[in-house]
Formats: structure tokens, sequence, C-alpha cells
């Protein structure tokens, strides 16, 4: 055997040689491995949808519902769904049904129309009662903030005839809930008594007092620095109606006067009794997030 054969033959070994085989990347060849690594997996092609996008003149149904200040967007899926709408004459139980502004939309045979949202602040003097009322000669906190916004706003919460301090007025429906029916958010009440308050009062209600079966906690309880010891500043969460006066007169005190000051991050600064302001975009932005 000649030289060149052996080498040929030796060569021809080393490719069918026994031992294990290797399955890398850098086998000869062209038989390369596929690496499902990372970045090297097999993409589909699957078809795209398309999202249906609204165009300029277009709502959603149940947003042009809660902007007309009827209800929620939840509670207006509802009201859809049980035929409660109709737009341009026709019943309406589509979700995500999109109407245009210049649509006749009508909720339980009402003609409705979407309202700019509005969010008024007013610094409420004593003797005006919250809500309306039909009884000649009761003056309303609507009377003072009438000519604030053409939209139907009404209030947020509510505040004693003879409670002095902030209220919010809206017809953005969901915060309006939020702020009502959640967890309750911070609020600062400075407190006059008929009598000077006890220090072991003070410490009663900083543990935490039991009024009608059920806990009352308050983030915090101080003198008025400066006041006299019938004065109290109160800071509390909670949204149970009438709290403050509750808690007091479950230790014996009367109120003289009980004024808001601080509400959920806004405060009386710059607005003196019995007038108004509108809410800066941010202040509004700060509300949704409590």
């Amino acid at each position: 055997m000649s030289r060149e054969d052996k080498s040929r033959k030796g060569k021809s070994s080393s490719r069918q040689g026994g031992g294990s085989k290797k399955f890398s990347g850098r086998q000869g060849g062209n038989m390369k491995s596929k690496s499902f690594a990372r970045g090297n997996a097999p993409v589909k092609n699957t078809p795209t949808q398309k999202k249906s996008q609204l165009s300029p003149d277009e709502i959603r149904l149940n947003k042009y519902i809660a902007n007309s200040g009827v209800c929620s967007r939840r509670d207006a899926d509802i009201y859809i769904a049980s035929g409660n709408v109709t737009v341009n004459g026709e019943v309406i139980t589509e979700m995500g049904y999109k109407v245009k502004l210049s649509d006749e939309v009508k909720f339980d045979g009402q003609n409705i129309t979407p309202e700019k949202k509005a969010y008024v602040l007013l610094n409420k003097p004593k003797g005006f009662i919250t809500g309306n009322s039909e009884e000649k000669g009761k003056r309303t906190v609507m009377d003072l903030v009438r000519n604030s916004t053409k939209s139907r706003i009404a209030t947020v919460g509510m505040l004693e005839r003879n409670s002095t301090g902030l209220i919010l007025f809206t017809n953005d429906i969901e915060l309006s809930k939020r702020l009502t029916q959640g967890q309750g958010f911070r609020k600062i009440y400075h407190v006059t008594l008929d009598k000077s308050f006890r220090h072991e009062d003070l410490h009663k209600v900083r543990e935490g007092l039991v009024i009608d079966e059920k806990e009352v906690k308050v983030e915090e309880i101080t003198f008025i620095e400066g006041g006299n010891k019938n004065e109290v500043g109160i800071k509390i969460f909670s949204n149970r109606n009438k709290i403050v006066t509750r808690i007091f007169k479950h230790l014996d005190y009367e109120i003289l006067k009980i004024d808001r000051v601080a509400y959920g991050g806004l405060t009386k600064k710059d607005l003196p009794r019995g007038t108004w302001r509108h809410l800066t975009k941010q202040e509004v932005i700060n509300l949704k997030m409590l």
C-alpha cells in the first residue's frame, strides 16, 4: 500500500471512528445544530390584529353616559346590557359600542349629553346646608357655587349646617364614589369645644374608641398651638357620617365650632370663607391617587 493510500484510509477511519458523537454547533460539513436559546427561537408568523381606534368625533357609549353625570362607567355597562339606553331611537346592548357626539342618546327615555368634568372647591361658611332643600329660606351650598360651572355638579360627602371649611363639588361620578365609599383619606378638622379637653380624653382618642360597636381610630389629635384648651386639631381618615361630632359627643363634649381645614391634600390657602375655586389638573390627579 502506498503512502498516499494509507493517508486516505486514515482520514476515512477518522470520519467513521467510534466514540461518542458531540452535537455542537461546530460540527463539520453543513450539519449545524439549531440552538433555541433566547434570541434564536423560531418566530411564528401570526397575523397581527388591528386595534379598533376611535375617530376624533367618537366616544364609547359607557363613557358618554358616565360623562353625562348619570352614573359611573361600570354602572353604565349594566344599564346598557339591560336595555335602558337608546341611540338614535335604537336600543343598544352591545358592550364597547361607539357613538358620535352628534348622536341622540337617551337613558330611560331622557336625553343625555356628555359634560366637561368640573372640580370645584368651596370654603363653606356657617349656616348653609349640604344638598338641595325644598324648604323656603334654607340656604344651600349649591347657591354659593351656582356660577362656577355649567356642568351639573354635586357635593362629595357632607358637612353639617353649622360646620365650616372645605367641601368638594364635581360631576365626576367615579371619583365621587371613590372618595366617599372607599377606605377614606386624610381630612383635618379644627374643633372648638364647650369646655377644656381633658388630657385623659386626648389619650383615649389616640388609643382608639369604640362607637356604635365599631372601632374609631384617628391618625393624630393635638391641642391647637396658641389656642385655648378647648381647641383641638384632629386628623382622621374615616368616611363615617358625622364621625368627628360623634367622637366628642361620645366623650361628653358639645362642639361649638368645627372647621375642615384640609381635605385630601387640599387646603384653605388663598380661599376666603364663602368663596370657591377650580382645582388644578395636578390636584385632580392627586385626588384620583388617594
